[in-house]
């Protein structure tokens, strides 16, 4: 792996400024600030793959509700295929893509569920509408008709008619711990910006490449 001292070097080739960063989850923020205000709709929307138990790999978009210095954070019903996948496999990659931008950040890396009182405490600041889905879905399973959901939506709306709708046991949240991240930056010519950031599973110092693009 090339080190932080040599791309230092190596980082006059490009004016992309980003390449100079040294710490991908503060270079990673203020990306998804700047994604706020250009993107028209959910710039913490990101695609999120994982395998099955044969190894075959699934993808789907979903969206980022939590992101600290220890990786980032969605919330899914544990049922569903990729909360099923997550817990037979517990290893994920996210790709996050703004158009208006012309970026693009890929994560790769172990995952692991959030603890219960953060989970509550997300579960807690949503709409009320969104509890009681959570509560009448049956993600990923099959469903004989519109009308069944209307049905279940209903007898949770009706449970849950006073005060404030618990988190179902089987909601919950997961981490994505990064053991990789890589920042793409779109340049003319087809003569990209891409910086890979890198470190072991520990937790340890992160490294620092540029790759061709």
């Amino acid at each position: 792996m090339t080190s932080s001292t040599t791309m230092e070097a190596h980082d006059t080739l490009t004016s992309g400024d980003f390449t100079q960063s040294s710490e991908p989850f503060r270079l990673f923020a203020e990306w998804l600030k700047e994604a706020e205000r250009s993107e028209p709709n959910d710039p913490n929307a990101m695609t999120l793959a994982t395998v099955d138990t044969d190894g075959l790999p699934d993808a789907r978009m979903v969206l980022l509700k939590g992101l600290d210095d220890r990786g980032f954070v969605f919330y899914t019903n544990t049922g569903s295929a990729k909360g099923r996948e997550l817990a037979a496999v517990p290893k994920a990659a996210l790709v996050f893509h703004w158009k208006s931008l012309r970026r693009q950040v890929r994560v790769r890396g172990p995952v692991e569920r959030v603890s219960d009182a953060e989970a509550d405490a997300y579960f807690a600041t949503r709409p009320r509408l969104s509890q009681i889905g959570a509560w009448a879905s049956d993600q990923s399973q099959p469903l004989e008709g519109r009308f069944a959901l209307e049905a279940a939506v209903a007898t949770a709306t009706a449970r849950y008619a006073l005060g404030s709708v618990p988190r179902p046991p089987h909601w919950t949240g997961f981490r994505i711990l990064p053991v990789a991240m890589e920042f793409w930056h779109d340049r003319p010519f087809r003569l990209h910006d891409r910086v890979r950031f890198e470190r072991d599973a520990a937790g340890g110092p992160w490294g620092k490449t540029r790759l061709y693009p």
